[in-house]
């Protein structure tokens, strides 16, 4: 087990009952709070009136800027960091899934410096401080409710990068389970993926040993394995949706980081698809993973049969394990395709047209290699698209 640090500072509020106290538990950083939110689903569903009442009442002025897209852009950061320091927001509220939650620590961050918020994504500078962050998730998937991260999209250049700093980790979360019934099956499909990447990308490490963490990682992927499809053929099941909603918050709240080295090399090779294609990250990371699964899987077989065997249920073979650990990603692939997902890029239309294009930019021409558990060029991400295919 490798040396570390863990803290996590974000507060979470889970259940029923925390909606109507978020005026009181925003006023705790500050008199002014600049609500931020995507479409009209939160309005619809009564989340966003109820917010603003709960606001008002507790004697809170507020700015709001709606608009956050899938792949959220650079372009709606700026307009917010503008507002942010033109009123002098105390706090960003943000109101939605990942995308939200991303453009709001953007926001955050931009508002207390003195150059482009762009910068933190291209690694020309890190954040040292931010605005206080709070959330209400509507959407399990990303887990940034509760981590230190934020992937945001330039449109110029169609560039998707992200960036990591303890001062982005939002200082509180409110988690209704009762938010996630009205989600479309496609949206439940991407969040279930996105969970389970996330927990992937950890496991397939080259620290050892991590047995503790190995096992909590397959624990919380069997659960998402098992819940998903009760939360897809009845939506309105608060115990289903409590258990998946919780899973995807421990799957990327820097827990399951502790004493290994993860890979991430999937993440950063679906940017490309997401930037470029603009298609959601979750269905991205369905192709992209068992792509990445075949490409690297002789690096460490034990591991791949580990996961096979623990997670998927496959039965072992020890003359064989490499036949094991190809049976996992084959259940893997057939678990996907079974809660909505597509698992080729051909499926979705996209061709190898922009293959040397992408692969050349998720390396930064070159300039350096893409993940952990094995260091990727750009011929072997150009290959892993071939692959996906």
């Amino acid at each position: 087990m490798d040396d570390f640090i863990f803290q996590n500072p974000t507060r979470i509020y889970f259940g029923k009952s925390h909606e109507a106290n978020i005026g009181r538990i925003a006023a705790q950083y500050g008199k002014c709070v600049l609500l931020h939110y995507g479409g009209q689903s939160a309005e619809r569903s009564g989340l966003l009136p109820l917010i603003r009442k709960e606001l008002t009442e507790a004697g809170l002025h507020f700015f709001e800027l709606g608009g956050v897209q899938p792949n959220p852009r650079l372009s709606l950061v700026y307009k917010g960091i503008e507002l942010c320091k033109s009123n002098h927001i105390d706090l960003v509220l943000a109101v939605g899934g990942g995308s939200a939650i991303d453009s709001a620590k953007a926001i955050a961050a931009g508002t207390l410096y003195d150059g482009d918020v762009w910068d933190f994504y291209i690694g020309k500078a890190v954040p040292e401080k931010a605005l206080p962050v709070g959330t209400v998730l509507t959407i399990p998937a990303a887990g940034s409710e509760s981590s230190p991260g934020s992937v945001i999209t330039k449109e110029e250049g169609q560039l998707k990068r992200a960036v990591n700093a303890d001062c982005l980790f939002p200082r509180f979360s409110v988690l209704n389970p009762e938010r996630c019934y009205t989600l479309p099956p496609a949206q439940i499909a991407n969040g279930v993926t996105d969970i389970m990447c996330h927990l992937q990308e950890r496991y397939f490490t080259n620290s050892k040993p991590v047995e503790f963490t190995d096992r909590l990682i397959e624990a919380t992927l069997r659960t998402v394995i098992a819940t998903a499809p009760r939360v897809l053929a009845n939506p309105t099941s608060y115990d289903d949706w409590a258990e998946l909603m919780w899973a995807g918050t421990i799957a990327h709240n820097e827990l399951l980081n502790t004493g290994r080295v993860g890979d991430w090399a999937s993440h950063d090779i679906e940017h490309e698809l997401s930037a470029l294609y603009d298609i959601a990250h979750g269905a991205g990371l369905a192709i992209i993973t068992p792509a990445w699964m075949k490409y690297t899987l002789r690096h460490d077989i034990a591991r791949f049969a580990q996961y096979a065997e623990r997670v998927w249920r496959v039965e072992d073979n020890y003359f064989d394990p490499e036949r094991v650990a190809r049976e996992g990603i084959a259940r893997l692939e057939a678990f996907w395709r079974s809660i909505g997902q597509k698992v080729r890029l051909s499926e979705i239309g996209i061709d190898e047209r922009h293959f040397t294009q992408m692969a050349l930019k998720a390396t930064d021409g070159e300039a350096h290699t893409v993940g952990h558990f094995v260091p990727l060029r750009a011929v072997d991400i150009e290959a892993i698209y071939r692959l996906a295919l």
